[in-house]
C-alpha cells in the first residue's frame, strides 16, 4: 500500500458539530507571538494563508487575548479586541478563505500565568479563581463574583467578534493551566461558592463561558472547546482521574452547548486510563458523542515541551498508528502543531504520498513566521 493511499482516512471530508470540512487535518494553535502590540499583521495573514494554500482542512489560529487588562501574558501576542486588531484579524479571515480554507480563532484569557515583571508599567496584576498561581503561591486576590461576570462577557464579546468578521467558528482555550482551566484545578481553585468545590462547581465558570458564547453567537456557529488534564508543571495531573470522573467533567461543558472538543495531549498515542487504549480524545468522543480533535505530537518523535525542558527539535514520525485510530472512529479530527510549523506544505507532502521531502522540526522555526 502506498504511503497516499494508506494516508487517505485522514483526507476524507468532514461534517459534523456544524462544521464541514474537506478533510481532517487541524492546524492546532501554537502562540507565535509576531503581532507587535497585540496587532496581527500582513506577514501573520501570509503565515495562515500558506496552510491553507497546501490543504490544511480547518486552522485554529494562536490563542488571542480576550479583552480584559490582564489577559496575556507576553506583549507580542495577538488581541481579539479593539479596531486595529480586529482588522487585522479580519485580513487574515479574507486571506485564508481566498485560499480555500476554513479558520477559527482560539480565545484566551493566561490568568495568573501573567508576570507582573514583564508589564512594569501596568498595574493590572494577575487573576485567577483563588488568586493562586500553578504552583500555589498566591499573586493577588480571588476574583469576585463581579469579576467573574466581566470575563464571561468578555469571552462572549470576542466570540461575537469573531462571528462579524467572518471567521468560521471559535475554539474556547480551556487547556494547559490557563485561566479556564484554573477554575478547573483544585489545586488552583480554592473557592467555596458556586465557582469552587466538587469537579461541578470548578467547571462553572467554563460553562457560563460557552452559555454566554452561544448566547452571542447564534445556534449555528460552531463552538470549539480545547481542554487538557495535564499543565505545564504537572504533566501527570488528572482533572479526571477515571472515566466516571471524566464524564462528571465533560457532561455539563457539552450540555452548554460545545459542539467539538479539543483533547489536548502531549502524545497522541498514550491511553488515558488503565485497562482501555482509547486516548483522552476517544474518551470524550465515547463520552459525549460530539465530534473530537486529538493532538499531540502527530508526525513527530518528541513532544512539544520538550522543545523547553532539553532544547530537542523533533524529526519527522510515521502517521500510520494514527490513520489506523482514525479509521476504528476514536476520534474525528487529528491537530497537528509543529509538523505544520515547519512545514506549510505537511498536509499536501502526506497526502500525495511525497513523505520524504517532510521537514523535521526545530527549535530554530520558533523564531520566525515560515
Amino acid at each position: 500500500m502506498s504511503t497516499a493511499t494508506h494516508a487517505a482516512p485522514l483526507f476524507r471530508p468532514f461534517e459534523g458539530g456544524k462544521l464541514k470540512l474537506d478533510n481532517r487535518v487541524v492546524m492546532a494553535p501554537m502562540t507565535r507571538g509576531f503581532s507587535p502590540g497585540g496587532v496581527p499583521g500582513a506577514d501573520v495573514a501570509a503565515y495562515y494563508r500558506r496552510r491553507a494554500e497546501h490543504g490544511v482542512g480547518l486552522i485554529i489560529t494562536e490563542g488571542t487575548v480576550i479583552d480584559h487588562p490582564a489577559a496575556a501574558a507576553d506583549r507580542n501576542v495577538p488581541h481579539f479586541y479593539g479596531a486595529e486588531a480586529l482588522e487585522g484579524w479580519a485580513r487574515v479571515v479574507r486571506e485564508v478563505h481566498e485560499a480555500g480554507g476554513k479558520i477559527i480563532p482560539q480565545i484566551w484569557h493566561v490568568g495568573t500565568a501573567r508576570q507582573a515583571s514583564t508589564f512594569p508599567e501596568s498595574d493590572a496584576l494577575p487573576i485567577g479563581p483563588s488568586g493562586l498561581s500553578l504552583t500555589g503561591e498566591k499573586v493577588s486576590e480571588p476574583l469576585t463574583v463581579e469579576e467573574i461576570r466581566g470575563l464571561v462577557k468578555a469571552y462572549a464579546d470576542a466570540a461575537a467578534e469573531a462571528k462579524r468578521i467572518g471567521f468560521d467558528g471559535v475554539e474556547i482555550h480551556g487547556a494547559h493551566g490557563y485561566l479556564i482551566d484554573q477554575f478547573f484545578w483544585e489545586r488552583t481553585n480554592k473557592r467555596d461558592d458556586e465557582y469552587g468545590g466538587d469537579l461541578e462547581g470548578r467547571a462553572r465558570f467554563a460553562v457560563e463561558v460557552i452559555e454566554a458564547v452561544r448566547e452571542a453567537v447564534g445556534p449555528d456557529f460552531p463552538i470549539v472547546f480545547r481542554f487538557s488534564q495535564w499543565k505545564p508543571v504537572d504533566y501527570d495531573a488528572k482533572l479526571a482521574p477515571t472515566p466516571e470522573e471524566l464524564e462528571r467533567f465533560l457532561a455539563p461543558l457539552s450540555a452548554a452547548g460545545v459542539d467539538v472538543f479539543h483533547a489536548s495531549t502531549r502524545r497522541f498515542w498514550e491511553p488515558e486510563f488503565e485497562g482501555s487504549e482509547l486516548n483522552l480524545a476517544g474518551w470524550t468522543r465515547r463520552i459525549t458523542g460530539k465530534p473530537v480533535i486529538t493532538v499531540g505530537s502527530v508526525g513527530l518523535d518528541s513532544t512539544f515541551t520538550s522543545v523547553f525542558t532539553e532544547g530537542k527539535g523533533g524529526e519527522t514520525a510515521g502517521i500510520e498508528e494514527l490513520i489506523e485510530r482514525l479509521e476504528k472512529e476514536e476520534f474525528d479530527l487529528v491537530g497537528v502543531g509543529r509538523a505544520l510549523l515547519t512545514d506549510p506544505a505537511w498536509a499536501e507532502k502526506i497526502r500525495d504520498g511525497r513523505v520524504s521531502e517532510l521537514q523535521p522540526f526545530s527549535r530554530e522555526a520558533l523564531g520566525s513566521l515560515s
